[in-house]
Formats: C-alpha cells, structure tokens, sequence
C-alpha cells in the first residue's frame, strides 16, 4: 500500500515536471506586441457589491485562471526565437492587497492613481507569467471594492481575454452555472426576383470600397496623418502615464435608441463617441480662444471647419471561442488552436463638428458601417502584415503597424459582457471596465455591455487629456441629447398621425 502510494507520488510529481517543461512557440502577433516601442498591456477595472475576501479570490483564480496554459507560462526567449514555457505559478507573486488606507479622503481618486501608476510600471516577462491582480477594499462612488488586472496583450486578443473572463464566472443563482451572453443578431436575408443584379452590384460595391479603404490603409503606413488636435498623440506617447475614467450608463437607453432608429447598437456608440468627441474638443478651442465659462461652452461653436480625425478598431478575425469552448479548454487545459492573436485593423472616420440634430450623429455612424461592412481591407492589412513578418521580420511589421496607430488619432472598440450579472473570483461583480496602455495613442474609447448596462471606459494620456472625466461625461451627455431627440422625433410623429 506504501509502495503504491509512492509511485502515485512519483507519477505524479512527473506529470507536474513534464509540464513545466512543455514549451509553445510564440505567435508572430504576440511576438510583435513584445517589440521595442510596443509593449502593449490591458489595464481591466472589476468593480465588485462587497469586499473581497482575498483568500477566497486567490483560491478561484486557482481553480479558474491557473488552468489556461498561457496564464501559467513564461516567456523563454532563444535569440530571435520566443516560447511559451508551463511552469509553477506563486499566487503571492501575482495576487497584490496594498494598504488602502490614504483613500479615505478620495477613495475614487485613489483608484485612479494607482491604476495610472500601474500604466507605466514594467513587468518583467522572464521572471513570471505576464499577469497580475491588484485587490483595492476601498468603496468608490459605483462599488464596494475595486480589481485591478494588468496582463499583457500578447496573452490574447480582446474579445477571447474577456470571454475567459466570462468563462471563470458563474451564474449568481446557480454557482455551477456559466453565465449567459447575448447573441449577435443576425441580419434576414430579403429575396427577390432581381438577385443577379444586386449580387453583380454588391460585387462592385466590395471591389470599389475593398480598393478605396487599402490605399487609405497603406497611405496611413507611408504618410496619411490625421491633423493635429488637442487630443492628438505627440512623440513619447507610449511611454507616458495613462489616466482611467469610467461611466456606467443604461443598455436599455441604448437599445432604445437602436430600435428607433432601426440601427445597431454598434452604430448608436460610434455616433455617440463622434458626437461627445465633437462637444469635448468644442469646449477645448473655446477655453483656447479666451472664451470660458459655461454658457460660452454650450453656446459657441470654435470647431474648425472640416475637421476630421480617424479611429483604429482592432478586432479579431478568428470566430470568438463560446463560454462553453473556454470552460471545456480551463478543464482540460489545451488551448486546442482556439488562442492567440489573430487580429486585423479598420479605420473608422469621424467628423468632428456639432450638430443642430443630434440624430445626424447616429445616421454618419450607420452609413459609415454599412460600407466598411462592405470592405475587404481588413483582411488586406491582416495578409499585408503577414507577409511583412514573414519577409522581414517582427520588427518590421511592429514598425509598420505603430505607425497606423501613430497618425491616427484614436482607438474605438466595443464588447459584449454577459446578458446577466455574474459571480466572478467568488464574488458577486458590479461592473468590468476595460481599457489599454503602452501603445502610440494618447486615447482609447472602449464600450462594454454587462447586463442592463454599459459601461464606457476612456484610457488617456495624462498630458493631452489630463481630465478624462469630462469626456466621459460628454459621452454620457450625448447619450442623453440623442435618447431625447428620439423621443422628440416619435412624439412629433404621434401628433402628426393624431392630426
């Protein structure tokens, strides 16, 4: 019986070794996210209805995170060549609680602070896998306690990132349940008799945008620059301090609003953002040409003429894994090809001017998706820096694509939470807040739906924007101007049908 259970040991200590020493090539995406100049980093705000109890959350991310391969790798870098390598994860290396008591005064500045100082603190990719939690117990103005994660990008694009969020949460009143996310809705495919005609028309439509967007992409790669604006990123953006602003604003406000208009809920936020974008610049020229005060700000219009700045939106181009798929992948701990960064970026347009309709934003932002919908050009620029990697090399396509972020202005994104709230670390979540830092960019806008909410999330750089509150506020306050237009527009068309 002594004998068995040794070899059981023995069997097992192993399994433990010959994992550890399993070794995964790096993608060429994640290896170009470690580039000089690029080392891009997720900075994910988890607001939570009490205070964590920090034995309980060490012991869910055991239980959840530890088993995904790359939360428990480190980087093994052989010249040119990078590996992910399984090893032994020390929870205390990853899991912090710092003293909270300075936030008594300001417990929401106190966040904020922390979170900009975690923007510019490295982390040494060698010394221990390339995520860590920090356990704030101070009460702000939207939770009782406040999680901050910083992981590295290289760990996986966005959308999976989250969704192994969602994938580590269960429902609140089923603990052995995984929550439940929206579904995308799917457009109905119209009939007709004329279905030669429009598929040879569609085909032109796709050629003509697909051609019109790659040689705006390759022009941003050689020279195209967005013009300089207050909110523009200048040399040594990356290397800044970023500052964290968040607002929690209603989905059904939203969906509201989409409905009305038979557009998406894609659409409503981009015609959103253009439109608090173009009231926050507003209120910057004003203030610059000596005219401050409120009633100025509301009043005047100190835009210039014609000026237009552009988004970059990355998203992924493999299908999103489902809950399920990621549950079963933290089960078995394969990532079975479904992991990594396969990732492709579009150039979204604004115009930045203010409108007499506030509508007006919401119908740019649905023609501008309509036809970027109907462009090729991202899985163009995803082919065009493919083969730069292959040809020459990952300093180069790191080169390259700093150089679309870098005369752009902007990024823009937007993510689907679970349609319910979650228990999430063995806690009991109130809102996600992701954001970005370490990239060229001075700002990036980030919408994430999470139960009946949405919550918008602003990453900027501290010495272009060093009140990101206030966007955020004109954000929300845009939100309002187009929820009561709409309704605006139904009463008038009630009277209408009245009469």
């Amino acid at each position: 019986m002594k004998n068995s259970k040794m070899k059981s040991m023995a069997i097992k200590k192993k399994e433990k070794e010959k994992k550890e020493e399993e070794e995964e090539p790096m993608s060429p995406t994640g290896r170009m996210m470690l580039a000089p100049k690029f080392n891009i980093f997720i900075i994910l705000f988890m607001g939570y209805y009490s205070k964590i109890d920090p034995i309980l959350f060490k012991k869910c991310i055991h239980q959840t995170l530890l088993k995904h391969p790359r939360f428990s790798s480190i980087l093994v870098a052989s010249g040119a060549s990078f590996r992910w390598r399984r090893t032994a994860v020390d929870l205390d290396r990853h899991i912090f609680v710092p003293d909270v008591a300075a936030a008594a005064e300001s417990p929401d500045e106190f966040v904020a602070e922390y979170a900009s100082r975690l923007s510019v603190i490295p982390m040494e990719s060698a010394a221990k896998p390339l995520w860590e939690f920090h356990v704030l117990n101070v009460k702000t103005s939207d939770a009782e306690a406040v999680v901050v994660m910083k992981i590295h990008h290289s760990l996986g694009d966005g959308v999976s990132l989250v969704a192994l969020t969602h994938a580590c949460s269960r429902k609140i009143d089923d603990p052995a349940s995984l929550p439940v996310l929206p579904l995308p809705s799917k457009k109905r495919r119209e009939g007709g008799g004329r279905g030669l005609l429009k598929l040879i028309w569609m085909v032109v439509l796709i050629l003509f945008y697909t051609l019109v967007d790659v040689a705006a992409f390759v022009s941003t790669l050689l020279f195209l620059r967005d013009v300089k604006t207050p909110v523009g990123a200048g040399r040594g953006v990356r290397l800044s301090r970023k500052r964290f602003a968040h607002r929690i604003v209603s989905l059904e406000d939203v969906k509201f609003i989409k409905n009305a208009m038979n557009v998406s809920v894609n659409d409503v936020v981009l015609g959103v953002t253009e439109a608090g974008l173009s009231r926050y610049l507003n209120s910057i020229y004003v203030k610059n040409r000596g005219k401050g005060g409120e009633n100025n700000e509301k009043s005047s219009n100190c835009l210039p003429k014609n000026l237009g700045i552009r988004s970059t939106v990355v998203f992924n181009l493999r299908p999103s894994p489902t809950i399920e798929d990621l549950a079963e992948m933290l089960e078995k701990e394969e990532l079975n090809g479904m992991w990594g960064n396969v990732v492709a970026i579009v150039l979204l347009p604004f115009t930045i001017a203010l409108q007499d309709d506030p509508l007006t934003y919401i119908r740019k932002a649905k023609s501008t998706m309509d036809r970027k919908k109907l462009s090729l050009a991202h899985q163009c620029a995803c082919i065009t820096m493919k083969l730069t990697t292959s040809f020459f090399g990952i300093k180069a396509a790191a080169r390259l694509t700093r150089a679309v972020f870098r005369n752009t202005t902007f990024t823009f994104s937007n993510v689907m939470g679970p349609a319910e709230e979650v228990n999430l670390f063995g806690h009991h979540l109130r809102y996600i807040a992701p954001s970005v830092c370490g990239f060229p960019q001075s700002l990036i806008i980030h919408y994430q739906s999470y139960n009946d909410k949405i919550i918008i999330s602003i990453g900027a750089d501290e010495k272009l924007i060093s009140n990101p509150d206030q966007l955020c506020d004109d954000l929300v306050k845009s939100l309002q101007n187009v929820k009561e237009a709409v309704k605006q527009r139904a009463l008038a068309s009630a009277s209408l049908d009245y009469c």
